[in-house]
């Protein structure tokens, strides 16, 4: 009989997260033992037939690993081989941050984002490690921003009630350019409700529906001529019961025009700083006039509203504010983006 094992004999620079592998051939395992540098056997498990064995617990970081391994040739006769390896020390390690979080219900518009916090060079290879799964099944695509940065979605919205589960598998896998992932993560979220907020610059009217049913019109007051809102689908993002919107952490100053204001019921649409929120100071002009600096708008009781019935995720389409096209970019714009170009995935 023969035995191979994998890693090689001798290996150096072996990625913790790739399987250590031992085989039979015209006999069977009787006994395999990977030893740690402290000299503890590593967990593992031999398959049903007796002809594969590999291991269950993750190796580390820069160790070398001893492998002893017994079989039993077809013949009754023993044989025996051992060998060893070490594994590779990282340049740098890289950790996975996933929005949206475990356990969470999120509305239909939700692009999966996935946040490195290195450059990944080999982006082919760390899409490779996240596994997505969807119940029922969705074909989806990735799609990314930056070097670090890579969002996931379905061509067209999720369907409300589907489950999803993403298993990032990176520990111990190389991203290229001598950098491994630092921790595997698994995160499973449910698609709640469809709600559409349908917001129009020309009637100054903000329509919400239901999965397709019309639960709610409200007036609103979009950004100004100087200011306009621009156009396109959003996705909510993060709600603050109160906030203080301050213009200059967008680059306008107070003094061209810029503004320090205290809002509440403010649910943020774009990192730029649209968001929509209560604005008791405008309700005069709600329904009838832009008047906006390009947030929406609306009287306290309809933020409220909006604050409490809304989730991340839940969409805001924008029409009609003679504003520009909301960039994609731009907090969860990936609805921006046609379908054919989002599955090239802009690597």
């Amino acid at each position: 009989m023969s035995l191979t094992t994998g890693p090689a004999d001798a290996a150096v620079d072996v990625a913790p997260g790739s399987p250590v592998v031992v085989t039979a051939t015209d006999g069977k395992l009787t006994q395999v033992v990977l030893t740690n540098p402290e000299g503890k056997a590593v967990a593992g498990q031999v398959s049903p037939d007796g002809l594969q064995w590999t291991n269950t617990e993750p190796l580390g970081y820069q160790k070398t690993y001893t492998l002893a391994v017994t079989g039993e040739g077809a013949d009754g006769k023993p044989v025996t081989k051992t060998s060893s390896f070490t594994t590779v020390k990282p340049r740098t390690l890289t950790y996975l941050s996933v929005n949206p979080q475990d356990g969470t219900t999120v509305g239909v518009g939700q692009p999966l984002a996935f946040y490195f916090d290195e450059p990944i060079a080999d982006k082919a290879a760390a899409e490779a490690m996240i596994s997505i799964t969807t119940e029922p099944r969705v074909e989806g695509a990735f799609y990314w921003f930056d070097e670090k940065t890579a969002h996931w979605r379905p061509q067209n919205y999720w369907a409300p009630g589907t489950k999803v589960t993403i298993n990032a598998k990176i520990y111990g896998k190389h991203v290229g350019n001598g950098v491994y992932g630092e921790e595997d993560r698994l995160i499973t979220t449910t698609i709640g409700d469809a709600v559409v907020h349908e917001a129009d610059g020309q009637t100054h009217q903000v329509v919400t529906k239901v999965n397709g049913q019309v639960v709610r019109t409200m007036p609103t007051s979009m950004g100004d001529a100087q200011n306009p809102t621009p156009t396109g689908t959003y996705v909510l993002m993060e709600k603050h019961a109160h906030m203080v919107m301050d213009s200059r952490t967008y680059g306008l100053s107070l003094e061209a025009g810029g503004y320090v204001t205290p809002v509440d019921w403010a649910y943020r649409m774009s990192n730029s700083g649209i968001f929509f929120h209560s604005a008791p100071w405008s309700i005069g002009d709600q329904g009838r006039r832009n008047v906006s600096h390009g947030c929406l708008n609306l009287s306290p009781e309809n933020a409220k509203w909006v604050f409490d019935n809304s989730k991340q995720g839940d969409i805001v389409v924008v029409t009609n504010s003679g504003g520009p096209v909301l960039e994609s970019w731009d907090g969860f714009g990936d609805w921006q983006i046609p379908w054919d170009q989002w599955v090239k995935g802009n690597r």
